[in-house]
């Protein structure tokens, strides 16, 4: 029988290793989409995903059960990405948004959400994260701006610039 996620945590707590093959069987599927969100390749999901079910191993006494397991979980894993974005210091690639106006307007568009997904997820990195932190993850921009080292003016920016990146291949797409 499949223990509850309470038992697995409090198994974890108590240094029970055994219980951390129900973690991961409990999460691997709703996390990886996130790995795959804040990632350049699926091979680099992937290592995020091993990565942050380390680091949620590791920080499993932290949890106090104040709030959802899933909202801390999906914290580590998000900061996890974050943390190899830091460490590989992307660079935006200026020709790709040299002639982007900062306030274009938007309008509105039908479109299937697995497309949606996958031209966010061609968008440039800077962007993409900035992207999927404030409209996906509800992220504010003093958030963005502290997590991924860039001003609240930088992160305005970059949000702005995806909507126009995606709103420009959407009509591509659409036409």
């Amino acid at each position: 029988m499949e223990n509850s996620l309470k038992d697995i945590i409090k198994q974890l707590q108590q240094g029970k290793r055994d219980a951390f093959e129900g973690l991961y069987r409990m999460y691997a599927k709703k996390i990886y989409p996130i790995c795959l969100r804040y990632s350049s390749t699926p091979q680099e999901a992937e290592d995020n995903l091993q990565e942050g079910f380390i680091t949620a191993y590791k920080k499993i006494k932290s949890y106090k059960g104040k709030g959802s397991f899933d909202g801390w979980i999906k914290r580590i894993f998000i900061n996890q990405c974050l943390g190899e974005f830091r460490k590989q210091k992307y660079i935006l690639n200026e020709e790709l948004i040299k002639d982007i106006p900062e306030d274009t307007e938007y309008e509105t568009i039908d479109i299937e959400a697995n497309i949606i997904l996958e031209l966010i997820h061609e968008l440039p990195t800077q962007y993409r994260l900035v992207f999927n932190m404030y409209v996906l993850d509800s992220f504010s921009h003093a958030e963005i701006s502290k997590e991924l080292s860039i001003s609240i003016g930088t992160s305005k920016s970059n949000l702005s610039r995806a909507k126009v990146i995606l709103q420009k291949r959407i009509k591509e797409i659409t036409r």
